[in-house]
């Protein structure tokens, strides 16, 4: 069958939120895009809630905003982090405020499903761009452009290739990217509980035996867990039934919320740390899990993949009429652009998860002793909450 010809000048390839929100942005600085995603989600009923959930920082919000999405959201399904608490394995405590830090909220605690829908109702409106329900096969680099082909018999001729297409990349593969990844050998395993108290808009985290369960606020007294744990005991996790995964959490949280009762099913996925030695190509640039995949214990995966589409509008919003978006020069300046902001997540992550894994004795102590340091050091803090709400 004869393969019929299409021309974009950006091509993105990944339906998840961060290669949705960067076809977004793109066709909205009145770039011609084609998305290669699978159908839209059916959205959310509202009396049921998602099992994955993301904490929004604030450059996060900000994109969000800028793209009118944020303003689409449901304000009943968005909720704030006033309070932190951090409790170590050793009796430390570290608490966060947004009052004492004078900022409105640490962070917006949002359900996937609830991005997702707002974004696939912007996108199906966009003029500019393009959806194909299509699977890449084939893709070939050539001086002008990136040739896509698609499994639907169609090619596209594009300037710019994103690859958005998450930890196992086809686009990256096809870039031959080195990559190094190391298995934390832990299970992230989410879900979604009621309080019998109500949480007064706390997120906690405790640190337990190489483990780190948190626990964030949702509305009507509905918490999200995500229990980073060892990949046996995580396998054990997903096989409790409701009633007894409530129990395991209650029997971490102590009287903090009171009882508890699992109103969703629990969720699993593999943790691990994976670098990629380079994030563009000749006409290709990556972004999101396809760039870099970090531990979940800091909240900041998805924040970080936003940060990547707003280097990469940016860049691309400020070149020069004589470059097409695919220029190697506009790629090379979206890669200096985010290089120093990964590898310092990708190292505050890794650091934090190498220092509370060990149940070493003397190092044990040691961290509690910093988290009581810090908690005692309101600079400090107010610092350290700066650096997180990026």
């Amino acid at each position: 069958m004869t393969q019929s010809k299409h021309t974009s000048h950006v091509t993105v390839v990944g339906g998840g939120l961060v290669g949705k929100t960067a076809a977004l942005a793109l066709a909205q600085l009145g770039l011609k895009v084609a998305l290669i995603a699978p159908a839209a989600n059916v959205p959310a009923s509202n009396l049921h809630f998602d099992s994955r959930v993301y904490a929004l920082s604030k450059s996060t919000q900000v994109l969000l905003e800028r793209l009118r999405i944020w303003q689409a959201l449901d304000a009943a399904r968005l909720h704030p982090v006033y309070d932190m608490r951090i409790h170590g394995d050793a009796g430390a405590e570290l608490h966060f405020s947004a009052f004492q830090a004078a900022v409105p909220q640490l962070a917006w605690i949002a359900e996937a499903s609830l991005l997702e829908d707002a974004l696939d109702v912007a996108l199906k409106f966009q003029p500019q761009l393009t959806w194909l329900e299509a699977r890449a096969q084939r893709l070939t680099i050539k001086p002008e452009s990136a040739v896509l082909e698609l499994d639907n018999h169609q090619t596209w001729h594009t300037h710019l290739l994103v690859g958005a297409d998450g930890a196992h990349s086809w686009v990256r593969a096809q870039m031959e990217a080195k990559v190094s990844r190391r298995d934390y050998q832990q299970w992230g395993v989410v879900a979604t509980l009621r309080t019998e108290k109500p949480h007064a808009e706390t997120a906690y985290q405790w640190f337990r035996e190489g483990e780190i369960i948190a626990l964030l606020p949702l509305s009507s007294n509905h918490v999200s867990l995500v229990w980073s744990a060892q990949e046996k005991h995580g396998q054990e996790l997903l096989a409790l039934d409701s009633a007894q995964l409530a129990a395991a959490v209650e029997k971490i949280a102590g009287p903090h919320l009171g009882a508890f009762e699992c109103v969703s099913r629990a969720q699993g996925f593999p943790l691990s740390l994976q670098k990629v030695d380079r994030l563009i190509a000749p006409r290709v640039a990556l972004i999101g899990d396809a760039a870099h995949v970090i531990h979940p214990l800091a909240g900041q995966g998805m924040n970080l993949g936003v940060r990547d589409v707003n280097a990469l509008i940016e860049v691309m919003a400020a070149r020069e009429p004589f470059r097409d978006v695919g220029d190697i020069t506009l790629l090379r300046r979206y890669e200096r652009a985010r290089s120093v902001d990964i590898k310092k997540l990708m190292l505050v992550t890794d650091g934090l998860q190498r220092l509370f894994s060990p149940s070493n004795a003397i190092l044990r102590s040691m961290r509690n002793l910093g988290m009581s340091f810090a908690n005692s050091q309101p600079l400090l803090k107010r610092w350290l909450i700066a650096h997180a709400l990026d």
